[in-house]
This record gives structure tokens, sequence and C-alpha cells, in this order.
């Protein structure tokens, strides 16, 4: 951990810093200011070309280019100016406002067109819109792109496991087999269903004025199809443009967003929880690593301390995401404040997400599965075998074939050869016999193998 995150009060930052650092250049302090500065200068650039602003002279390449360029040379020490003027405004939005006039103020044309720099805006107008692109941003530069690998990991893994025989569990208790690849499948086409959600969900956008309704607007330039503007302008940010807002675009589509990524990430511990689970069974064993300690008392330990830590980080993110997917729809009357400081926690939501699905997947890398151990477990459990057999003593008509394989099987020890002794007394076809004498608890898989490797 390097000096600079070991005071840090989150883990997103301090202990975990090397799994977020990606997440750093969209959702931090940084992140923000800098996708301000983009819209405030894509609007003023936006005004320029409508010739019905006579007062703003339309900006040549060369000056469009110049502006741009105050955006693309933006690092942490532009931001920190930034911030440095936010220190005296104790604005952070108009900050960024006097940031960009400072900056025109040197040049011979623009600075003729540095008060329309925010012109008829509020503050939402150019919030909404950043935290529109954060949100884009984050979620098809970093997360989408994050879970479509682990969801290929997994898929690897179906493909990997397919022949893979093994007892199944329902309630806890020994249960009709499957194989290990069949249940990664499972968790594939779940995740697969939600990312394509996640992928759809549109991201919206408004600047419409104080409340909603373009008033300053049609008071300056009452000739201008305000609406028209503001819908070509979101839709130029590869946003959805929303018409009908108070203050504050409602944050519909963000809840939307991350209610996805809630039903994500409980796909993801239900599957944290099962893989504990196989390890403490020993279907799994963990590659050692060199160096490393399971214990601080039993050297022998090598815990599954990976998905552990999945599941406690995936838990505190969709306890961040439940909070603001409830509250940040709701604004008293056109607008308070509540969810200016609820949005800044978005990067810590997401963090938390990164940290578990690195997590997942080193643990997921660390897997080597235990045939013989899977094996033994269903050699253990003939009496399995009590479904297909009571089911085809059904086809051929067995009166009360559930109840003659209940008084058989429940509660008693069975074996291969009490089972196939139980065989060759029923009253079936010889065919049917046969193919019963030939199952084992590890061949009785149904099409299993066909849906780990369909996936």
């Amino acid at each position: 951990m390097s000096n600079s995150s070991i005071k840090s009060i989150t883990p997103v930052d301090g202990r975990y810093q090397s799994k977020t650092k990606d997440l750093q250049n969209i959702f931090s302090e940084y992140g923000l200011i800098k996708y301000r500065l983009f819209v405030e200068l894509k609007w003023l650039i936006k005004l320029s070309n409508d010739e019905n602003i006579s007062e703003l002279k339309q900006l040549t390449e060369e000056e469009i280019s110049w502006l741009m360029k105050i955006y693309d040379d933006f690092d942490e020490t532009e931001a920190n100016a930034v911030k440095k003027i936010e220190s005296v405004t104790n604005h952070d939005v108009k900050a960024v406002e006097y940031y960009i006039k400072e900056k025109l103020s040197v040049h011979p044309v623009l600075s003729k067109a540095s008060e329309f720099t925010h012109f008829a805006c509020t503050s939402e107008d150019i919030n909404n819109l950043s935290y529109a692109l954060m949100l884009a941003d984050g979620r098809d530069v970093t997360i989408l792109p994050t879970l479509y690998q682990l969801t290929d990991n997994l898929s690897n893994m179906a493909q990997l496991y397919s022949k893979e025989a093994m007892m199944a569990r329902t309630h806890g208790q020994p249960a009709t087999p499957t194989t290990m690849g069949k249940e990664f499948a499972n968790v594939v086409y779940r995740l697969q269903r939600q990312l394509f959600q996640l992928e759809k969900v549109s991201i919206l956008g408004k600047i419409n004025g104080a409340v909603g309704n373009y008033n300053a607007h049609m008071v300056a330039y009452p000739d201008i199809d305000w609406v028209n503007v503001a819908h070509d302008f979101v839709k130029s940010l590869n946003l959805e443009f929303n018409p009908y807002t108070t203050q504050i675009e409602p944050h519909d589509y963000i809840a939307e967003l991350f209610h996805v990524l809630i039903r994500s990430n409980v796909i993801l511990i239900d599957l944290c929880r099962d893989i504990w689970g196989y390890i403490s069974l020993g279907f799994f064993k963990q590659k050692v690593v060199a160096g490393e300690v399971g214990s601080s008392t039993m050297p022998h330990k090598v815990n599954p301390i990976d998905f552990e830590n999945a599941e406690g980080n995936l838990g505190l993110a969709n306890a961040l995401f439940q909070h603001m997917a409830e509250k940040l729809p709701v604004s008293r009357f056109q607008r308070d404040l509540t969810d200016s400081t609820v949005l800044r926690a978005m990067g810590t939501a997401f963090g938390h997400c990164m940290i578990a699905w690195s997590s997942l997947s080193k643990g997921l890398g660390k897997l080597e599965i235990n045939s013989h151990v899977l094996l033994e477990d269903l050699d253990k459990n003939w009496a399995l075998l009590a479904e297909p057999i009571q089911t085809v003593m059904r086809r051929y008509g067995v009166e009360n074939a559930y109840e003659k394989l209940k008084e058989l099987t429940r509660g008693a020890s069975i074996d291969q050869q009490r089972i196939q002794d139980f065989i060759k007394t029923l009253n079936i076809p010889d065919d049917a016999k046969s193919q019963l004498l030939e199952l084992t608890p590890a061949n009785y898989i149904g099409n299993a193998i066909e849906q780990a490797e369909l996936i």
C-alpha cells in the first residue's frame, strides 16, 4: 500500500486501491469536474451555432479546437485550480464556470463569448449531464467489460467441468445428480440476462433551466425553439433526452441501472456461497500460492478468502445501490439537495463492485476440481436412483411405485447391490430393466453435459 493510501478512510481508495484504480478517472472528484467542464464547453459551442443568437459569433473550427483543448489538457493540477476557485465561491459548478471564463480571457475572440458560458443554465443542467456521462463511461468502459470477462471465465469453467458428475443437494440433502459444468452454466445464463438489460438501460439527460420550463431561455431569446435545442444537445452527448423534469432530472434511469447491478451482484453472491460450500465439501481444492498464509495459527489451512471477500463487498455495493435507487428518484417539490451528496457515493458503490469482481475472478482462477471426491460422494448415495426407478415403474403401470421406493430407500443404507437386486424383481420389460441396471449415480445426469457445453 502506498503512503498516499495508507491513511484513506475507506478501503476503496486505501487497502484495495489497486483493484479500483480504473474507476478513478471516472468516479472521482477529478472525474466529476472534468465531465462538468466538458458539458459547459459543449454547451457554449452549441449556442454559438444558433443563428438566432446574434450576440454570440459562430465559432470557427480553430476556435472550437482551442476551446476543447481546455478539456483535453485538463489534469489534476487544473482540477486543483478549480477547487481553489471553489474555496472562494463555495459552489462547485460556479467554480467550473469561473475557471472557463479565466481561460477564455486570454483569447481575443473567445473572451467576448465569456458571458455565454453556463448561459441560461441551472447547476443541475450541468450536473445531471455530467453524472449521466460518468455513468455511461463507467458502464461501457469498465463495468460491462469486467462483468463480461467474468461471465466468459464462468462459461469456460462450464465447458471444462461439463462432464464432472456430482451429487446435487436440495435442502442440503443428497439429490438427483448433475455436473459441475451445468451448475456453472446456470450462473452464466442468469448473468447474461442481466448484462443484456444493463446494456439496454437508457441514460437520460436534460438542460431546461431552473424548474424544467426554459423560463430564462425564452425571456432572453423567445424565438428560439429551446426544446429542440436541448433535445439535440443532449442527443449529441449520446444520451437520451428527458423532456419532462423539475429542476433535476428525476434519476429514475439511475435506479433502473442500479437495480440491474443489484440483481447481478445477488447472482454472484449465490455463486460465492455455493463455491464456498463446494470447497468445504472437498469438491474443489485451491491452488497454493507461495508465501500466502491461510491462518495465523493453523498452518494447514487454505481458506476460501477470495469468495468471502467477494461476498462481503457485493453486499456492501448492493446496500449502497439499494439506498441510491430508493432515494435518488425522490426530491421535495421542484428541488432539494439530498441527491447531491448521495450521487457522490456512486464511486464507492462501484468500487466495492470492482473489489468483489476482482476477488471472485482471482478465486475462480485458483480452483482445481477433485474429481475423485465427486465420484466418491456419488458412490455413497445409490439411493439417488430411486427417482428414475420409480419413474420407469410408473411408465409400465407398476402400482405404488413411489411408495415402494420410499420403503426401500428412505433412511436406509443403500448400495449398488441392493438397488440392482430390487430392479431384478420388477415386472417391467427386459430392455427397461437392462437400462435401469446400467444406471449409476455418476451417469444418471440427464442432459447436464449438453446444457453445460451449449452455454
